[in-house]
């Protein structure tokens, strides 16, 4: 009896190994078909401010930063740092670029106040304060673009009933196995996830690499307060354009996403807050998403069946995705990826898409949540008072 229920149990897993090869083949397939989307040049370039929520001086950010400042933009441009602990690192960071950089317009908010649990949204509703300019780009600290990033984005945004502009966006890995093992994780699943959705209309995104709209339009929105309490902020901005009848842009070039994840928990952890996002916007297809991650099951399989059928369905999935991670290298031209990882990497994250099931905590930038139904935010800790709000000498307003 325990034989006969060891084998069945081998034969589902090996079944959704193999149904994960036909979505491994198609996904391959759709990536090398990834055509860049073509964009006509605007002129004259409008003036763009771009804000930057802070929150502690992460490896690379002064790099990131200055980036932002050396693009190769025909219009004026204005970068706006916002934190919201005077003492937070990262207010050194950003006060050391506008010294370094004089002649560039650099504004450091610091803003206490929050509007809701989700405190990205929190600071960017601070940075409003002190941008000069209608069109806004948004994106997050961890993001690292190329000298056309902010040409390419207004240019864009300027398009026929486009209401905002999003950015595909690739894995960078910082020190570290794991932050290895997050960028790998961006750049063999959530790449090919996204290039397939797309694809086939399956999907809506909106991602917080980067959102640009104009300041007149967010404010037909309702501004950003009503984004504060929910975990996909940036997907729920996305939805809340086309909501009002304008086409989110998403932009195939991609700008890179630094990982710095230095345990096998904070791995874990981003692991589990995509994995709640994922959830949050598709619950009804989240459980039939595991066919996107069939290594793990096929592993299973094959040690269940414990026969030359179950491995041959590993040996497939194996194979694939690699495969799979090469035309997302090859396409988008990454470095190399670190192949050799995929295994660890897809156990981590097969982990977190179960633990999905079972928990509604997670963990993001050092805070403790708890999801409520829907992808709403609670704290799961006291909210600390809130800071007078300062400006910098250099900042408007």
């Amino acid at each position: 009896m325990i034989a006969a229920t060891v084998f069945l149990a081998g034969v589902v897993f090996a079944a959704i190994g193999l149904i994960g090869t036909v979505y491994l083949a198609i996904s391959i397939a759709t990536i090398f078909m990834l055509k860049r989307r073509s964009v006509p040049a605007a002129s004259p370039a409008p003036p763009v401010s771009v804000l930057v929520p802070l929150r502690g001086a992460e490896a690379g950010l002064d790099e990131r930063l200055a980036a932002l400042l050396a693009q190769d933009y025909g219009g004026e441009a204005q970068l706006v740092c916002a934190v919201a602990d005077p003492d937070d690192r990262a207010a050194a960071v950003a006060e050391a670029l506008k010294a370094r950089c004089p002649e560039r317009r650099v504004a450091l908010v610091v803003d206490g106040r929050t509007y809701g649990p989700n405190r990205k949204i929190s600071n960017l509703i601070n940075a409003l304060q002190a941008a000069e300019h209608d069109t806004l780009v948004m994106l997050d600290s961890d993001i690292l673009v190329d000298r056309g990033y902010l040409a390419r984005v207004v240019e864009a945004l300027q398009q026929p009933n486009v209401g905002a502009v999003t950015h595909l966006y690739h894995g960078l890995s910082g020190e570290g196995p794991w932050a290895a093992v997050s960028a790998l994780s961006i750049n063999s699943h959530f790449v090919p996830s996204v290039i397939l959705a797309l694809r086939f209309r399956a999907a809506d995104p909106c991602f917080g690499s980067t959102i640009a709209l104009s300041r007149a339009f967010l404010d037909e929105l309702g501004g950003l307060s009503p984004f504060a309490a929910v975990l996909q902020d940036d997907y729920a901005i996305g939805m809340a354009v086309r909501s009002a009848g304008r086409e989110v842009a998403i932009l195939s070039e991609t700008v890179g996403h630094v990982c710095t994840e230095s345990s096998a928990a904070a791995a874990f952890d981003t692991q589990l807050r995509a994995a709640q996002t994922v959830r949050a916007v598709t619950p009804a297809g989240y459980a039939g998403s595991i066919v996107t991650q069939p290594f793990v099951p096929a592993l299973v399989g094959a040690i269940l069946l414990h026969n030359a059928a179950g491995v041959a369905v590993l040996m497939v999935v194996a194979a694939l995705r690699a495969a799979q991670t090469y035309a997302v290298q090859r396409v988008l031209a990454l470095p190399p990826q670190r192949y050799f990882l995929l295994p660890l990497r897809d156990l981590v994250a097969f982990a977190a898409f179960v633990a999905a099931f079972f928990t509604r905590d997670i963990v993001w930038r050092g805070e403790h949540y708890r999801l409520a139904a829907g992808g709403g935010l609670r704290r799961a800790e006291a909210r600390t008072p809130a800071a007078t709000p300062v400006l910098d000498e250099g900042s408007p307003r």
